[in-house]
C-alpha cells in the first residue's frame, strides 16, 4: 500500500505555514509517505492507489476537488468553507462524499451543511489536536513568550497595497484609515514589557522561497518553539490547537467577525482560553483576566480537546 500526504498551492504572493502543520498531524499516521499529493490537484492524480487523510480546508479548486478514484480517502478534520460550499456541495461533490460517510469534520458549521445534503456527517475536531508527539517534558519549558500573527485579519499595507484593486476597495469601506489598528490593539491587550521581550512568530511566508520539504521543516521548527514555550499568544488556530496538544499555556486574540472566518470556528474556538475583541477595541476574557496580559499572567489551558482528539487517533491509526 502507497501513502500520500497533502501539499498545497501558494497564494499569489504567499503560502501559509498552517497548512503543513495541518499535514504533520496526518503524517504522524502514516507508516511512509510515497508522494505528495496537492490539494488543488486531487482529481487528476494518476498514480498508484493511494491512501490519503482528508484533513483541513477545502478547498480554492471548488469546481473540480473531487479526488481520483484511486485515492482511498479518510475524510477526517474537513472544512468545507462557506464561499466553496456552494460548488462543492453540488449533485457529483454529495454522491462522493455519501461514498465515503461518515465524514469527520473540523467545525459544526462544516457538519450542518453536509448535514442538509443527506450526507452522515460529525464533528471531529482538528487533527492538529493529536500533536502531542511534539510535546516536551516540563523541564525542558522556558521563559520564552511568542506572540504568533496577533489580529492578522486587521488591515496592514501589504493588504492594502498589493494591488489598485485593493487600495480602491480599501477607500471604499474604510480600511486603509485603520492602519496601525494590529499595534494599537496589541497595546490594548499586552502589556509594554511582554510586547517588548516577546519573539514574534509569522505562519505567513512569502511565495516561490522555499520547496514542500523547506515548508514542512519550517512548520516543524515553529512547533517545537511553541512545545517549550512559557506562553504563546496568537490569533492562528493552527498555532492555538497544536499548542493544546502539546500542553503549552495559550491564548487565542479572537477579533473575526465575518461568517467565512467565524464559520471556521465553530466547535473549537470553545477549546481556548480567549481574549474577545469587540468593534469598538474593548475587550472581554473567558480566563478572568483583569486588565491587559503581562510578565505575571498565567494561565492554564482548559483541557477539552482530550476528548476530541483521542477518537481522532483511533480513526487514523484504524484507517492505516
Amino acid at each position: 500500500m502507497e501513502y500520500g500526504l497533502l501539499t498545497y498551492q501558494e497564494g499569489r504572493e504567499k503560502y501559509n505555514v498552517g497548512d503543513y502543520v495541518q499535514s504533520l498531524a496526518a503524517k504522524q499516521y502514516l507508516p511512509k509517505v510515497d508522494q505528495y499529493l496537492n490539494r488543488e490537484k486531487l482529481a487528476t492524480y494518476s498514480g498508484n492507489h493511494i491512501k490519503l487523510i482528508m484533513n483541513g480546508w477545502f478547498t480554492h479548486n471548488h469546481s473540480d476537488w473531487i479526488p481520483a478514484k484511486s485515492i482511498d480517502p479518510l475524510f477526517v478534520s474537513f472544512h468545507v468553507n462557506s464561499t466553496a460550499a456552494p460548488y462543492m456541495l453540488d449533485r457529483l461533490g454529495v454522491a462522493y462524499l455519501k461514498e465515503h460517510e461518515p465524514i469527520g469534520c473540523r467545525d459544526k458549521h462544516t457538519v450542518k451543511i453536509l448535514k442538509e445534503k443527506g450526507i452522515d456527517a460529525y464533528f471531529s475536531g482538528c487533527l492538529t489536536l493529536t500533536l502531542d508527539t511534539y510535546k516536551v517534558p516540563d523541564t525542558e519549558r522556558g521563559e520564552k513568550v511568542y506572540i504568533v500573527d496577533p489580529f492578522y485579519n486587521y488591515p496592514t499595507m501589504n493588504k492594502i497595497f498589493q494591488s489598485p484593486k485593493y487600495l480602491i476597495k480599501s477607500l471604499l469601506n474604510g480600511n486603509i484609515f485603520k492602519l496601525g489598528k494590529i499595534n494599537r490593539q496589541l497595546h490594548k491587550v499586552i502589556d509594554k514589557e511582554v510586547l517588548d521581550t516577546a519573539e514574534y512568530v509569522t505562519q505567513i511566508r512569502p511565495r516561490g522561497k522555499e520547496n514542500d520539504d523547506q515548508k514542512f521543516a519550517y512548520a516543524e521548527e515553529c512547533l517545537k518553539k511553541y512545545a517549550k514555550a512559557k506562553l504563546v499568544i496568537t490569533s492562528r488556530i493552527h498555532c492555538a490547537l497544536p499548542c493544546l496538544a502539546m500542553g503549552t499555556p495559550v491564548i487565542f486574540l479572537n477579533s473575526f467577525n465575518t461568517f467565512v472566518d467565524t464559520c471556521r470556528f465553530d466547535g473549537i474556538i470553545e477549546l481556548f482560553n480567549r481574549i474577545d475583541i469587540a468593534e469598538d477595541g474593548s475587550f472581554t476574557s473567558n480566563f478572568g483576566l483583569k486588565n491587559k496580559i503581562t510578565t505575571e499572567t498565567m494561565v492554564k489551558n482548559l483541557e477539552l480537546h482530550h476528548k476530541l482528539a483521542n477518537p481522532l487517533k483511533e480513526k487514523c491509526s484504524q484507517f492505516i
